[in-house]
Parts: structure tokens; sequence; C-alpha cells
């Protein structure tokens, strides 16, 4: 059997990793995204706002690392939400439908004892490189 291809993804237009993992780590077509929580990646510090910001920003630097991969939001096919406050739900709910507006990703969301940095929201990804044809 041949072996599979790994490429790190790492890009500076997305907060650095904050422990020992990559931003993404492409693997044959399959793109797996580290979570993404609401930070500058211009100071590493959360943005202010609420959480809706920090929902905002995290799906911009997601966007950044799938834009350093290769590919862009409509290759998404998964994705995991982790909340502070399952509360939170609908507003980031708000926020996420901006980024994805139809063949929506499979989903999961949690509400979590605590995120990183006190993040009210992280966000990780699973995308799949090329072109992607929608079945009726």
């Amino acid at each position: 059997m041949a072996a599979l291809i790994r490429r790190i993804i790492s890009t500076t237009k997305a907060p650095a990793a904050i422990g020992p993992y990559s931003q993404a780590v492409v693997v044959d077509r399959t793109v797996y995204i580290s979570g993404q929580l609401g930070m500058d990646p211009a100071n590493g510090q959360l943005v202010e706002g609420g959480v809706q910001a920090q929902t905002r920003q995290a799906l911009v630097n997601m966007g950044e690392i799938l834009k350093a991969a290769g590919c862009g939001y409509e290759n998404v096919v998964k994705t995991t939400v982790l909340l502070a406050d399952m509360n939170d739900f609908t507003s980031v709910n708000d926020v996420y439908k901006q980024f994805f507006s139809t063949n929506f990703p499979a989903r999961a969301a949690y509400q979590v004892a605590a995120l990183p940095r006190g993040g009210l929201v992280e966000i990780e990804a699973v995308a799949v490189l090329g072109p992607l044809n929608n079945a009726s």
C-alpha cells in the first residue's frame, strides 16, 4: 500500500497555534482544521464584542487557513462548535450562517466547561480539497 502524504498548513493570517499542534493538516484530499478561537491574529488576543464577534473572528481565521490549504468555506463538510454557554447557540448560528449559507456542513455543537484563553466559542472543521459536486 502506498503511503499517504501529510502536509502541515500554516499561515500568519490566522493566529498561531497556542500549543503543540498545527493550524491544519492535509492528508490526501482531506483538510483537518484545528479549533479556531475568536482571536485577532495581529495581537493574539480574543476580540471584544462578545460571542458574535468571537464567532465571526473564528470563522475568518478558519477561512484564512482554508485559503492556505487551497480551498474555501464551500469545501467544508463537517464542523464542531464548542460553546462556553449553550445559551449562545442562536447568536453563534446568526453569524455561522453568514459563512455557510447553502449546502451546510454536518455539525455538532457542545457546551464545554471552559475554552482556552477564556474564549466563548471555538470552531474546528474538516474540508475536502478540490471541486465538490452536489448530488440532488
